[in-house]
């Protein structure tokens, strides 16, 4: 009894999308007897690319406000264009300049979502809920985070850069279901979006490709793709920037497959090849910088763990080598990866709990 009504008494800051999961998500914390507000971000590109198409946001509110209406949830709508610009749009297009593939998304999180955000709203909020697919356990006074049960839609990857103090403050009220488990109470709850399609790409584009993101900063410049084997020109290309290591589509040549293997950021050329799988490229050791453990401690004394690469089910066990620095090292994975790219983050797991990242580095 006391339990529910210290329930009742809790304010949650919900963030919502437009989408089902954060819609399930809000409606299940009203359903528990949390004092609920909706919040929408808005955010800075979905001004400044609305010439590249109709605006996503627009859609995105209209269900928001659909939602709230319908659970009589009261909604506000926060605007962290300049924290995005600032915090996030920035870091992408250095990134990128500097030959590397960002990851906007974790920083989004851990910057705006769960960062500044809490600072634009009122201090009585002690919670703040998002439709992540993850969950938080307290363990020692230490809160640990754990997969979801669903490989395919768990977001543990995007959430690996948060601190002890931000995971102390969440909720994540969907992320012990199945999206099928997700999909179905959405029905029973009659929400306006439960047939709605889940969202694809970069959190702040929207339905923008990341090529025009990238266009509109950087524009165009003809550069050459040679092969690496040879230094045979067997095209031409726009930018460097337009390319990621491991990319095969977008490439326009014919006689492949072609896989980009490498980028002279200096003279703007694109190296590519048709023997990515060769198996004397092994692929399956790469340098990591700036690890960051969500317990915030040390380098664990263990240095076998499953990684992620990038978000979905696919892990490779590994053994970690840290440096006497404990901010650097060395991974080995168990099987060889086609995409090991400079700025992405590979997520170490023990078990079935992140327990941190590091940004990958140079591979061998």
């Amino acid at each position: 009894m006391k339990l529910k009504e210290e329930m009742k008494k809790m304010k949650v800051a919900v963030l919502v999308s437009g989408g089902v999961d954060s819609s399930v998500a809000l409606q299940l914390l009203k359903n528990q007897g949390y004092q609920v507000t909706a919040f929408y971000l808005k955010i800075w590109l979905e001004d400044e690319l609305s010439y590249l198409g109709d605006c996503p946001w627009e859609n995105d509110l209209a269900f928001v406000k659909q939602v709230c209406e319908q659970l009589n949830v009261p909604l506000e709508v926060v605007s962290l264009q300049k924290e995005y610009k600032d915090e996030v749009v920035a870091y992408t297009i250095a990134e990128v300049k500097a030959g590397r593939t960002p990851n906007p998304d974790i920083l989004c999180n851990q910057r705006i979502k769960f960062g500044l955000f809490l600072d634009k709203i009122d201090a009585s909020f002690e919670k703040v809920a998002s439709g992540h697919y993850a969950q938080c356990r307290e363990k020692n006074g230490v809160v640990e985070l754990f997969q979801s049960p669903d490989p395919i839609k768990d977001q543990t990857y995007f959430l690996s850069h948060l601190s002890q103090n931000q995971l102390k403050r969440v909720m994540f009220p969907i992320g012990h279901l199945q999206k099928s488990e997700l999909r179905a109470l959405a029905h029973e709850f009659n929400l306006p979006n439960k047939d709605r399609k889940d969202s694809q790409g970069i959190c702040f584009l929207g339905k923008f490709k990341f090529s025009d993101f990238i266009k509109h900063h950087l524009g165009t410049q003809t550069g050459e793709m040679i092969e690496s084997e040879t230094g045979k020109v067997m095209g031409n290309h726009d930018g460097f920037w337009f390319y990621t290591i491991g990319q095969r589509q977008g490439l326009g040549l014919g006689g492949g497959p072609w896989y980009v293997v490498a980028k002279d950021i200096q003279k703007n050329i694109v190296f590519i090849s048709r023997n990515y799988y060769d198996a004397e490229k092994q692929r399956n050791v790469f340098r990591v910088e700036s690890f960051h453990w969500l317990s915030e401690g040390n380098c664990p004394e263990k240095n076998n763990f499953t990684v992620k690469l990038r978000h979905g089910a696919q892990r490779y066990q590994c053994t970690v080598v840290y440096d006497a620095d404990g901010t650097t090292g060395t991974v080995t994975l168990s099987d060889r990866d086609q995409g090991i790219a400079p700025g992405q983050y590979a997520v170490f797991y023990d078990g079935e709990v992140c327990i941190g990242s590091a940004v990958i580095g140079s591979s061998f």
